[in-house]
């Protein structure tokens, strides 16, 4: 019954740009399948209604379909595609932007014994489940609200705060409690990761980003590669590779500048980087972008 009344009101209020009224919710519909494409992941919560959607993050490959939920703690560079997707049944998709101080406001409220005790090592950033029926319930009534604008201000955010305690709570709750917690692994990858994603032309050590993370060089890069599944040099060289692709989508005729702005000094180590990530060398995959409008390809939907 949740799933049936899911997809109705997805399908209703779902946009070109996927956002809706309510600040955070996201609502996709996609009707074909598209071939993998990178984008960020987002601190996200998914639940897929109908349809089904395969992610990569390094050598790690998720697949979620319906009554599905995936749950996102890091912003990681991730490659998406609908595989399952067509005119007569979309891919349709709730998504819920999920805030690290609101999970570190409902750790606190919670009493002792209320929030499970996390379990031992460090959670993967992007975590799938099996959607539970309350899990379910709270999205189906917050998409209500949709429809209800004279309620929407006020029930909006309590039904948020339900949704985000169902996903403490859960089976993948350690990925999202760390996301609350000032001091936990997680966090100290996190603050890696935005350092990085601030800084990805510039050379660095990874014991002086251990350091500013607040770990020792050998917990920081085993960490790191639990939670983001690549090293610290191969997230970077991710994010200055999407980044070029941003900036060749606007000057495609500067291959050689772009690849220095993002990094490279050698061009032939950018064009060669560069078409092993998005299968064609720059100037070609910046006609093919130019010509294509894609929609939003990241956790979603």
């Amino acid at each position: 019954m949740h799933l049936e009344e899911l997809r109705t009101l997805l399908a209703r209020h779902a946009g070109p740009d996927w956002t809706t009224a309510i600040d955070g919710v996201l609502v996709s519909k996609v009707d074909r399948p598209d071939p993998p494409a990178p984008s960020m992941s987002g601190t996200v919560l998914a639940v897929i209604a109908q349809g089904a959607k395969r992610l990569a993050l390094g050598d790690r490959v998720y697949e979620y379909g319906p009554g599905q939920y995936l749950v996102a703690s890091v912003d990681l560079p991730v490659t998406g595609q609908f595989t399952q997707a067509d005119p007569e049944q979309p891919a349709l998709g709730f998504g819920l932007t999920l805030e690290p101080s609101a999970v570190a406001e409902l750790l606190l409220q919670a009493g002792p014994g209320d929030a499970p005790r996390a379990g031992g090592g460090t959670p993967s950033a992007i975590a799938v489940s099996d959607a539970p029926p309350a899990l379910l319930d709270a999205v189906v009534r917050l998409l209500r609200l949709l429809d209800e604008p004279r309620d929407r201000a006020v029930l909006a955010p309590l039904v948020k705060r339900e949704i985000l305690w169902r996903l403490i709570t859960s089976e993948q709750g350690t990925t999202v409690r760390q996301l609350g917690l000032a001091d936990s692994s997680l966090s100290h990858v996190s603050r890696a990761v935005r350092w990085i994603r601030e800084h990805y032309a510039q050379p660095f050590r990874v014991e002086d980003v251990a350091r500013m993370s607040g770990t020792s060089a050998s917990a920081f890069y085993r960490n790191f590669q639990a939670v983001t599944a690549m090293s610290p040099i191969q997230f970077q060289k991710q994010i200055r590779l999407q980044e070029a692709r941003l900036l060749l989508a606007t000057h495609p005729g500067d291959v050689t500048g772009v690849g220095h702005r993002v990094g490279y000094d050698n061009p032939s180590q950018f064009s060669r980087e560069y078409r092993r990530q998005f299968g064609a060398p720059p100037s070609r995959d910046a006609a093919r972008l130019r010509d294509a409008v894609r929609a939003p390809t990241g956790v979603l939907p």
